[in-house]
């Protein structure tokens, strides 16, 4: 019997695998960066499990495209590949097109493509098929699909595997299913999960969903193309300006981040009436608009997206020259995985962070939105355990106090653990029960609380800053760039001039935001003791509204938010604030909102009436007060609780908001009087803050069904 050499194996293995990479690239000359090849093998000749960490840029997708077509020489089935988002998805099919490789995608965007999709797989005419985690959870795929799916694929490939593990930065639900699906394939399998942001910690994590054996290569992070920077700024006003006067000056086009949305709609706004060409990008952008965006940053025809972190993983633009950050992110990790957008093309790119007084404000929110709380969970499989049938998350949330999203990420929560599953027509209980791990969560939140002091001492570092960030993802190759503002020194201006403060001041002052009506009672409220359902009769709603700003608006948002903090004593509204508010009322026929509804003549009000407040009374009274002595109308005080609960709050979900304050209010005796002698006048209807609106409409309700025409709210701030 002839034996056979491993050596020579390996070097025919190499061979062949060199001449696909060369094929794939158009190269003649390309060879392998260091590591590829070992992930290759382990894959293709050994059929094991493999966990790549590499800087993003090193090649993680070479690897497995070298790695399928291999496999389909040798007679394998197509790759699956689990990708998290639909840019990434685009660009890997589009890149895996130029090298002749057989991709498709299904996904969110594009599921109605699926028969066509099944068909080339079952004619064999499918190297690599992506598919988003959310796939996994729909019941028509996991039941008809995913079967013989899994009993053809020849590799699996789990991409931005960091968000397999509790530990990543970008945790999602959804992905905790890969484990199981790994479990269901068959030993002989090979796995290839891959990230470009992982500690030791999330290595650890990945490696033991992964199974036994797993092979982990792990390369130096350091990203010798980038310039990393921090500058500090006193004011949300002085970084805007900073922008507005520099923007100019950074190489070719690049990505600004911001913490929020309204953040990102408020920077593009300020920076286009400036002159630039910049558009903004987030989770609210509808799916046409954003492959439009990504592609003219891609051709350059765009200074930046102004974006969330919407735009991340999977955005590949070799030649981005920059990225600015208007407020940190919550971990070094997060911003490495952001900053990795850059130079990813060996071009040198430039890497500002402009850090934010309301950063932390803002962590402490997203740190516990994926936390399941134990008496919500409880309250969602009892719900789920008694009825009769499945239900959607519109019919929970009469059963469940929980807002839609914070609802719907639970409920995804608990299918990862098998308490719940989805099926046609909503979600019904598994019966396996379920255990609240109360220990879990709480090193995660503590985690969490360590990333985000590691944050601020990133910024307060008088060391290499790329050093410090590729330390704390446990990188052994950690060492000093010679090129951030610590080593080299500032590369950037700190000031600002006075024309561009002026600017940015005038922008940030603006005022007026929509509060748009309610014109539908949520489902289900005959459950909390409402009768109502269905549309609200139009004599019974209230007109759209206004609102001087939202929470998190760059501009007013701060102002608001420090007077409405839970700390913050009960006083008078403060005259800047009060005049910016009548601003918004004298823009409101124009109007400043696009999309917004002035108010018509027959509807222009003729008095003021205030919600009854019991934390700030005073600030809702002089607000109040205020609008109806500047606008010469009286002020008939605020209306009559019929009801009082000990613990309002704003809280809940819609539905449990309607029904706690559902006939609390009712027109005072001033109010009366004022509709009898005036019948059908429009009145102004005054709140500190508004946020699921059902206030607003229960108050405009009682007022309309005494008489008045027209109910307009104003409201000092709209939450989100």
């Amino acid at each position: 019997m002839t034996q056979t050499n491993p050596a020579e194996t390996r070097t025919r293995s190499h061979q062949e695998a060199v001449q696909v990479l060369r094929e794939l690239v158009g190269r003649p000359e390309a060879e392998f960066h260091e590591g590829q090849f070992e992930a290759i093998e382990a894959l293709v000749d050994h059929g094991r499990r493999a966990l790549v960490v590499q800087r993003t840029g090193w090649g993680k997708s070479a690897v497995y495209f070298v790695a399928s077509l291999l496999l389909r020489r040798r007679g394998a089935g197509p790759t699956l590949i689990v990708s998290p988002l639909l840019a990434l998805m685009r660009d890997q099919v589009e890149a895996a097109a130029r090298a002749g490789v057989r991709a498709v995608a299904i996904n969110s965007a594009n599921q109605l493509d699926w028969e066509d999709v099944s068909a080339k797989l079952a004619a064999d005419e499918v190297d690599v098929l992506l598919v988003s985690p959310e796939r996994l959870v729909n019941p028509v795929f996991r039941e008809r699909e995913l079967p013989e799916l899994i009993r053809r694929t020849g590799l699996l490939v789990v991409d931005e595997a960091h968000c397999i593990s509790d530990w990543g930065h970008d945790f999602r639900p959804d992905y905790r299913r890969i484990a199981d699906l790994i479990r269901q394939l068959p030993d002989t399998v090979p796995v290839l999960a891959t990230t470009a942001t992982a500690n030791s910690r999330v290595v650890h994590d990945i490696e033991e969903q992964l199974g036994t054996d797993v092979l982990t290569i792990r390369g130096s992070l350091g990203r010798d193309s980038l310039r990393l920077g921090v500058l500090k700024l006193p004011d949300n006003t002085t970084r805007l300006a900073w922008l507005a006067e520099h923007l100019k000056d950074l190489p070719g086009s690049g990505i600004i981040y911001t913490l929020t949305v309204s953040a990102a709609e408020e920077t593009a706004r300020m920076l286009t009436e400036r002159g630039y060409d910049v558009l903004s990008y987030s989770g609210k952008t509808d799916t046409a608009e954003r492959e439009l965006a990504e592609q003219r940053l891609k051709d350059n025809q765009v200074k930046a997206l102004v974006a969330t972190s919407a735009l991340g993983m999977g955005f590949d633009k070799p030649d981005l020259g920059f990225v600015v950050h208007l407020g940190a992110p919550s971990s070094p990790v997060a911003y490495y995985q952001q900053v990795g957008r850059a130079g990813r093309g060996g071009a040198n790119a430039d890497v500002l962070l402009l850090p934010g007084a309301e950063d932390r404000d803002i962590w402490k929110y997203f740190a516990t939105a994926s936390m399941p709380e134990r008496d919500k969970a409880m309250a969602v499989l009892d719900a789920l355990e008694t009825a009769s049938k499945p239900l959607s998350s519109p019919a929970l949330e009469p059963r469940v106090d929980l807002g839609r999203s914070r609802l719907e990420l639970l409920l995804k929560v608990l299918a990862v653990d098998g308490a719940v599953e989805r099926v046609q027509g909503g979600w019904r209980a598994t019966g396996q029960g379920w255990d609240y791990d109360a220990e879990r969560y709480a090193r995660i939140a503590e985690a969490r609380v360590q990333e985000q002091d590691l944050m601020v001492i990133y910024q307060e570092t008088a060391g290499c800053r790329m050093e410090f960030v590729t330390s704390v993802l446990d990188d052994p190759d950690a060492h000093s760039c010679g090129r951030c503002d610590n080593c080299a020194g500032s590369w950037y201006p700190s000031g600002v001039s006075s024309e561009a403060l002026h600017a940015a001041s005038a922008e940030l002052d603006k005022a007026g935001v929509s509060v748009e009506t309610r014109s539908l009672w949520p489902t289900g409220m005959d459950r909390l003791g409402v009768p109502v359902k269905g549309k609200i009769p139009a004599d019974e709603a209230v007109a759209e509204g206004r609102a001087l700003a939202r929470l998190s608006d760059l501009g007013w948002g701060g102002p608001l938010r420090e007077a409405l903090a839970d700390g913050t004593p009960d006083a008078p509204v403060r005259d800047a604030m009060l005049q910016a508010c009548v601003t918004v009322l004298k823009d409101w026929g124009r109007p400043p909102v696009p999309g917004a509804e002035p108010w018509n003549g027959e509807s222009r009000p003729s008095a003021v009436v205030s919600i009854p407040s019991a934390r700030r009374p005073q600030l809702v009274d002089s607000l109040a007060q205020g609008l109806a002595g500047i606008g010469r109308m009286p002020y008939l005080g605020s209306m009559d609780l019929a009801h009082f609960h000990d613990a309002p709050g704003r809280r809940g979900n819609s539905a449990y908001r309607l029904a706690e304050v559902w006939d609390r209010f009712a027109p005072s005796a001033a109010v009366r009087e004022f509709l009898e002698q005036n019948p059908g006048a429009s009145l102004f209807l005054v709140d500190d803050s508004v946020d699921t609106r059902w206030t607003l409409v229960v108050a405009g309700r009682a007022l309309r069904q005494a008489g008045a025409g027209a109910v307009l709210p104003f409201v000092l701030a709209v939450a989100g």
